[in-house]
């Protein structure tokens, strides 16, 4: 996500391509299938350009394909937009979430709904220019079960961008990412790593950590990345932040780890102030306490404890949402041929 430069090893000699050779065992080969899995909001006047550039980039490589448009609860006029689009082409599938659940439950339900042999997702305004897809369907065709575009220049606003590094950073903690590969949305997925991720029912899904985790071959490729066509990226501050919040509370023990270690610190550290107080008092004799200094520690340790457990009543809290019943998502309506 930071437009780095890569150095990409070669793919291993057992690797073979996607396609399948047919029982007849003549030299024809089935051409593999491709899902193409676009979250939309808000877009309802460059969603029908976007879909038009796709179909017209597989029609040209003369590819079987279908996109499977996920309306993740918008306040435009969407949902009318992709529902014609499906009703009008039989390889489009229109889903209409019943409220906004976020783009990663977005892509989830759009995976659940494909059929393809490998899903590709991509934004609904054409920042993933489609004609750059042939890049990553000649990489996955190398072996690779998770091929992600590296953006040779990003086009986001300033805040989009810090939000990218800052999740960025984390991923490469969480979920223990080498340096050298960049997660971007702009990424195709082999079926079988597709099906591990729609076993699962994390109750705030985070993608980019699914798709690292039930993966093995994955690799950057090099991409294009477009200005943004029409109006503003709805990921605002407080949507980075929330994202910040699911990727560490719900997928990783770090916030704990680092309250403990902090806790453990200041245990240390009033350890070593009460045996300076203790030798103090030994050699100096017992002065009167002073209860500015009193008020201090306590207000200083009592804080210490109520910041320790309002960070195990968000873990609590999370598992308590994991183990219910509720859906992630729910389908209101969905439109094929």
């Amino acid at each position: 996500m930071h437009g780095l430069s890569l150095q990409f090893s070669a793919p291993p000699a057992a690797r073979q391509s996607p396609a399948v050779e047919p029982a007849d065992s003549s030299s024809t080969r089935i051409m593999p299938k491709y899902s193409i899995v676009i979250p939309v909001y808000n877009s309802a006047n460059i969603i029908q350009k976007t879909v038009e550039r796709v179909r017209a980039f597989f029609a040209a490589e003369a590819l079987p394909y279908e996109i499977v448009l996920v309306n993740d609860g918008s306040k435009d006029a969407s949902w009318p937009a992709i529902a014609a689009l499906a009703k009008a082409h039989k390889e489009i599938i229109a889903v209409n979430l019943l409220k906004n659940y976020g783009q990663h439950n977005a892509n989830l339900c759009g995976f659940r709904e494909s059929t393809g042999d490998y899903v590709i997702t991509i934004d609904d305004d054409l920042q993933n220019p489609p004609e750059e897809i042939d890049k990553l369907i000649a990489k996955a065709a190398e072996g690779y079960d998770l091929v992600i575009g590296q953006f040779e220049s990003k086009q986001h606003s300033l805040v989009r961008r810090m939000g990218s590094r800052i999740v960025g950073w984390i991923n490469r903690k969480v979920f223990e990412v080498r340096d050298d590969l960049i997660l971007t949305n702009f990424r195709i997925i082999r079926r079988d790593v597709v099906d591990r991720i729609c076993k699962d029912n994390s109750y705030a899904p985070y993608i980019p950590g699914l798709v690292l985790k039930f993966s093995s071959e994955r690799c950057n490729v090099l991409v294009q990345h477009a200005p943004r066509a029409e109006g503003k990226s709805n990921y605002t501050p407080y949507k980075i932040a929330r994202l910040v919040g699911t990727i560490l509370f719900n997928h990783s023990p770090l916030p704990l780890r680092y309250s403990a270690l902090f806790g453990f610190l200041v245990a240390a550290g009033s350890f070593l102030l009460a045996t300076y107080f203790l030798l103090e008092a030994m050699i100096r004799g017992i002065s009167a306490p002073g209860w500015a200094s009193l008020v201090v520690l306590l207000s200083f340790f009592n804080g210490v404890i109520i910041m320790m457990m309002s960070i195990i009543g968000e873990y609590i809290l999370r598992i308590l949402r994991e183990i219910g019943t509720q859906r992630s998502y729910e389908i209101k309506e969905i439109v094929r041929q």
